[in-house]
């Protein structure tokens, strides 16, 4: 199997105040969310203007990763499309048609395994398709990088530079606080014989994070913006209760690390940035929020040893790269999904 072209897939997000409720309806389509939890989130992007950063995020990632493999001698055009908002994923399958792309590759913006974090990403795949229709290329996701050193060694490098930033006083009672987005717990119960998967590769993210940062110091793995219904359970902690539980054990100052997100989206500007910064203020916790990799360029390059990796096993680089695929973790990974991998309980 060779490869003509990349394509970024991404979650996308509003970029104007009249796209809210769409990309909202989008979304949480067949989800059962309450209205006023929409209204309640539709709040959350109004106050930036109706703008989620991830679209530019987005364009930054598109431009980094288009320099970075013609940098490296590698002539593949590089393509962008979104689950939930323009461009849209679809759109973007028809545009490679159109130009002849016969098979491409798909970096998407998640690292790690489970439902919504990947194999949803994989259905939306072959659901652009079958609407682009029997000349559609086919597109072959690239394996998730949980504990790649181009995802993992940013964000080790943001906590340092966010511990830096807190009272040196507080050091000794300071606490690294990780977090990702919740899923229903149903759905974090995986199928397969690995379990859950998403817990379990955050975990070993976290883990390797705070190894490289601050072995010294504490940390924990929580969680952020439930968005369900309420009866329907959820991972906890959430990082504002913790937040409230670190503050009566004593705990002075936390280093929050959002390793579940490749940039500084809207979920983690407002419910990071906004309301965990908020508890802390009033706790009289010291607060301070690590970044994400954005365009870090070791994740850029990270992306392409993920291409050429595949490249190599397809026998498509001439002369081989021979890439190897680096790890700093010790959890399975695997290029190609079962097909029954990470269904929700309900599809069993």
């Amino acid at each position: 199997m060779s490869y003509d072209a990349v394509v970024l897939v991404s979650f996308g997000g509003p970029e104007q105040p009249a796209d809210v409720l769409p990309f909202l309806a989008n979304v949480t389509r067949g989800r059962g969310v309450p209205p006023e939890r929409l209204a309640e989130v539709a709040e959350h992007y109004q106050h930036f203007g109706g703008v989620s950063p991830i679209n530019q995020q987005c364009r930054d990632l598109l431009a980094a990763i288009r320099a970075d493999l013609t940098a490296h001698g590698i002539d593949l055009p590089v393509y962008w499309g979104n689950r939930n908002w323009h461009p849209m994923l679809a759109d973007t399958v028809a545009e490679m048609r159109d130009d002849g792309v016969r098979s491409a590759l798909a970096f998407v913006t998640s690292a790690y395994g489970g439902y919504s974090s990947c194999r949803q990403y994989r259905e939306d795949i072959a659901n652009a398709r079958a609407a682009v229709g029997p000349d559609a290329p086919r597109i072959d996701k690239l394996r998730q990088f949980w504990d790649h050193p181009g995802f993992v060694e940013p964000h080790a490098d943001a906590v340092r530079a966010a511990l830096a930033t807190l009272d040196p006083a507080r050091r000794a009672g300071t606490r690294l606080v990780f977090t990702a987005h919740s899923i229903p717990t149903s759905m974090a119960a995986t199928a397969g014989p690995d379990g859950g998967r998403y817990e379990a590769q955050l975990a070993e993210t976290a883990r390797l994070v705070a190894a490289a940062a601050a072995p010294e110091l504490p940390y924990d793995l929580v969680w952020q913006s439930r968005s369900g219904p309420p009866q329907v359970p959820w991972l906890e902690p959430d990082v504002n209760d913790h937040l409230e539980r670190l503050a009566a054990d004593g705990v002075t100052a936390v280093v929050v690390s959002p390793i579940g997100f490749v940039s500084d989206h809207l979920e983690v500007v407002w419910d990071l940035d906004t309301e965990a910064a908020e508890t802390a203020k009033r706790l009289g916790l010291g607060f301070a929020r690590a970044g994400t990799p954005g365009t870090d360029p070791r994740f850029v390059a990270m992306v392409r040893e993920l291409v050429v990796e595949r490249l190599d096993a397809a026998g498509s680089v001439n002369p081989p790269d021979t890439a190897a695929r680096r790890r700093l973790g010790t959890l399975p990974v695997w290029d190609a999904c079962p097909a029954d991998c990470c269904l929700p309980a309900g599809r069993r």
